[in-house]
């Protein structure tokens, strides 16, 4: 892969170019200039609401998330660059991220990481006891994704707990009136099975498809020994990919029969499963453009599966 291939991890355009100059590194050390990724954290909490019921009587807690994604999102991202900066400076792609190049200094990158997280702390107070404690049990594993790359071939499966996290939040924010109900923890656990496998199932779909976004890095990551599952899986990654996402679809099929146990309701499922299948048939492993626009493509796999979440889990008519 040449030079020409790679797209830089940050850009000078959109709303991010309009920035004064002085403002424009931190919105781009935060990735306010790629929303994809708010978009991949956001879309499994809409999951969470719109399978529990709440699509139509919770909207505000959808926007909330979305409000938070992009904190945390962008928070995540400060705390992984300043983690990272030695070897981001070591890879085509990254080396012009504001820690690396040197356009934020490191304790700026804290100040900002603290702002975010004040933005994240505001959706948290909008969130039912149950429902906050869920969210701030992420924050171990969010502070701990950075140095996976380091210790397993599978660092994807750690960014799968993160970035899927939501979904869980999303679940027990709408069903939190269960827990005062007097149920049993049995009873809690049993209701809550739909709501962990499609957790589950989000986390095979992030493997999925950042094993395709890390096919832009192997060459680099190979050689400062940086581990992915894209180097992992070598010359059987659309393979990989491909099992990812049919587990993925599996389980969220177990998560809709559970709530609807009708054949007809899991054909809710069949747009998303034509999206995964598209993105697999047409991978190439050395095209690092189509790699991207592969990725970049599952903003649109995440609404193709809220839509989903909405048939089944809406009570109609409304």
């Amino acid at each position: 892969m040449t030079a020409a291939d790679l797209t830089p991890d940050t850009e000078h355009r959109g709303l991010v170019g309009l920035l004064p100059a002085a403002v424009r590194p931190f919105a781009l050390l935060a990735r306010f200039d790629r929303p994809i990724g708010w978009w991949l954290l956001f879309w499994p909490g809409a999951w969470g609401v719109a399978l529990a019921g709440g699509a139509v009587s919770r909207w505000d807690l959808i926007l909330w998330l979305l409000l938070g994604s992009i904190a945390m999102r962008g928070a995540g991202c400060v705390y992984n660059d300043i983690v990272d900066r030695d070897l981001d400076r070591q890879v085509a792609r990254t080396r012009s991220r504001p820690l690396a190049s040197g356009a934020v200094s490191l304790k700026a990158a804290w100040v900002w990481l603290a702002v975010l997280c004040l933005l994240g702390l505001l959706v948290l107070l909008q969130l039912h006891v149950y429902a906050a404690i869920v969210a701030l049990l992420s924050l171990a594993p969010v502070a701990a994704y950075p140095f996976m790359k380091r210790i397993t071939w599978w660092p994807q499966i750690w960014l799968g707990l993160v970035f899927s996290w939501a979904a869980l939040v999303g679940w027990f924010e709408v069903t939190s009136a269960i827990q005062s109900w007097g149920v049993t923890t049995v009873g809690v656990l049993v209701f809550s099975v739909p709501g962990l496998l499609l957790y589950a199932g989000s986390i095979c779909w992030v493997v999925g498809y950042d094993t395709i976004y890390a096919l832009q890095d192997r060459e680099d990551d190979a050689l400062i020994g940086v581990r992915s599952s894209a180097l992992r899986m070598g010359t059987r990654v659309r393979l990989g990919v491909g099992l990812f996402y049919l587990a993925a679809l599996a389980l969220w099929a177990g998560a809709i029969w559970l709530l609807r146990p009708d054949w007809l309701a899991l054909v809710a499922l069949l747009p998303v499963a034509g999206h995964f299948a598209w993105q697999v048939a047409t991978l190439s492993p050395d095209d690092g453009a189509g790699a991207l626009h592969r990725f970049r493509s599952n903003r649109f796999a995440g609404l193709l599966m809220f839509l989903a979440c909405v048939v089944v889990g809406t009570p109609w008519p409304y």
